[in-house]
């Protein structure tokens, strides 16, 4: 025998039944129809790639792909060890064997999705060339994949901004990078270079003066810590320091795997036991960041405090100081590794940088590196092919924004769709930069072989071009112009040659050096 439901429980069951079934389809349209619509849009104009599967896209193959690199990894000879012509400089296999199967499959321009997010991954110089050239922040912005698994480390920062907010930000951030502010900040990076250079001479006299071997990673963050801590918190430095080693915690915490979920529905206020430790960090960061800028509110000396004059606005303080550590520290320090790796690999492009330093400091005054690093050309050189082979950031990403989409080489772009253009690729394309593009030249970059613009992006592309590379130059030349002067170095046998991706491209288990103090000319 039936129960007869009372007229209002009868109603409420409908209305649930309608407000899952109208869930469904609203989640249906979301995580199928609206990707599939801009798959179409691309597939229409001959743009292939991998079919997906709902509702993660291609994610199972990226992972099947990941798998199978490490496992013919641990089936392969032992890692390169100790340097000669055993390493191999192109780490695209390990650390992205999806993306070279599906160029292989279909081609230098194709499409893949990670659950509803469609990406266009593009290594034609032509389509390359176009979202160089692409310059307003409302076509382009950057992509939105990851942001919320970073929004920890970057908030609304410049890094992850788009349209508006990124182009306020620019106008407010840019002019304390101009030239004459970054001459100005030349000292703290040789006082900090110096400190280093005399730590390991220290070392080597406490080691009866011969050779020495370290680990030389930890030191160099150390380095570029106090340079980046100086210039933005001024004479409360040591304090910046505290805070940065915070911020490396919140990247050590968004550098894993995210969460797919998170990413496609955009909730990240689940309290479980990484978000509330991300939520504490994010708290003590605030509050450190905003107690010194606040003691420091009458000197607009450092970056911060003049930053802080121009907005006022506490959250834009906080996020560009989180902005500025990843782009600013922890960058430079791993390029600064490849830069003493690839030059321990090459002593005759050792020997020519040393050469060099000297002739450029030999007339200058004691203490004058400033004026002489504009002389410094071979060591710029060595910079810029170490920024090819080891580019910090593994893609340039970007984003169609307007409706009608944006075209980039030929290729119409619908708005939503996330653009790829994966940096090691363009630096390695023999078409672009000859049949020895694995190799490390930098008699490349000499004054009779520039490459175009499109064809080397370390610093980004376009109008989101790097703001800090002016600085990270300046900071990079400085350390490794003493280090040179002072140093003879070769990689250490127990070196393990072994690229990994942890947000930028790192060695996995560091650089170990063997150093010997040079023997100073009479």
């Amino acid at each position: 025998m039936e129960v007869a439901l009372p007229v209002p429980m009868k109603v409420a069951a409908a209305l649930c039944c309608a407000g899952a079934i109208t869930l469904a389809l609203y989640l249906y349209h979301v995580l199928w129809v609206a990707p599939e619509r801009l798959r179409a849009a691309l597939r229409a104009q001959g743009i292939a790639g991998p079919r997906p599967s709902f509702p993660y896209g291609n994610r199972a193959q990226m992972r099947h792909a990941a798998a199978d690199a490490k496992a013919a990894a641990a089936a392969a000879p032992p890692l390169q060890r100790g340097g000669g012509s055993s390493i191999v400089h192109d780490y695209r296999p390990a650390l992205f064997p999806h993306y070279e199967k599906w160029r292989k499959d279909y081609g230098p321009v194709f499409t893949y999705s990670i659950g509803n997010m469609v990406f266009l991954h593009a290594s034609r110089a032509d389509v390359v060339r176009d979202l160089g050239l692409c310059v307003s922040p409302l076509d382009l912005g950057k992509s939105s994949y990851m942001k919320v698994t970073h929004r920890p480390l970057f908030g609304d920062g410049i890094l992850k901004s788009s349209g508006d907010a990124w182009a306020y930000q620019r106008r407010l951030i840019a002019p304390h990078f101009f030239p004459d502010k970054v001459r100005a900040m030349v000292g703290h990076m040789v006082a900090s270079a110096a400190a280093l250079v005399d730590s390991w001479d220290g070392r080597i006299s406490s080691n009866g003066g011969g050779l020495l071997e370290l680990k030389v990673d930890d030191d160099l963050r150390a380095y570029s810590a106090d340079v980046i801590s100086r210039t933005c918190f001024g004479s409360s430095y040591v304090r910046g320091k505290e805070i940065f080693g915070m911020i490396r915690e919140l990247q050590r915490m968004v550098s894993k795997p995210p969460n797919l979920l998170a990413e496609m529905t955009g909730l990240t206020s689940l309290p479980n036991r990484a978000n509330r430790a991300a939520w504490r960090l994010n708290r003590q960061v605030r509050s450190l960041v905003l107690d010194v800028v606040r003691e420091q509110s009458g000197d607009d000396r450092n970056l911060l405090t003049a930053m802080l004059r121009s907005a006022a606005a506490e959250d834009f303080i906080v996020d560009s100081c989180k902005n500025i550590y990843f782009a600013g520290y922890e960058t430079t320090a791993v390029t600064a590794a490849w830069c003493l790796m690839l030059l321990a690999l090459h002593p005759e492009w050792q020997a020519r940088v040393r050469h060099e330093v000297r002739h450029a400091c030999a007339a200058a005054p004691p203490g004058c590196l400033a004026s002489s690093l504009h002389k410094m050309k071979t060591l710029a050189m060595v910079i810029q092919e170490t920024l090819r082979l080891y580019p910090a950031g593994s893609v340039v990403s970007r984003q169609a924004l307007r409706g009608g989409g944006v075209t980039l080489g030929g290729v119409r772009v619908p708005a939503g769709v996330n653009i790829y253009v994966p940096v090691s690729t363009v630096h390695l394309d023999t078409a672009l930069w000859g049949a020895d593009a694995q190799e490390f030249d930098p008699g490349r970059f000499s004054g009779a072989q520039q490459p175009p613009p499109h064809a080397y992006l370390p610093f980004g592309a376009g109008a989101r071009t790097c703001l800090g590379q002016t600085f990270a130059m300046a900071e990079l030349k400085v350390l490794l112009a003493l280090v040179i002067s002072r140093f003879e170095f070769s990689l250490s046998p127990d070196y393990v040659h072994s690229p990994a991706l942890r947000l930028i491209v790192e060695p996995e288990h560091g650089v170990r050096l063997v150093l010997r103090r040079v023997v100073q000319p009479r």
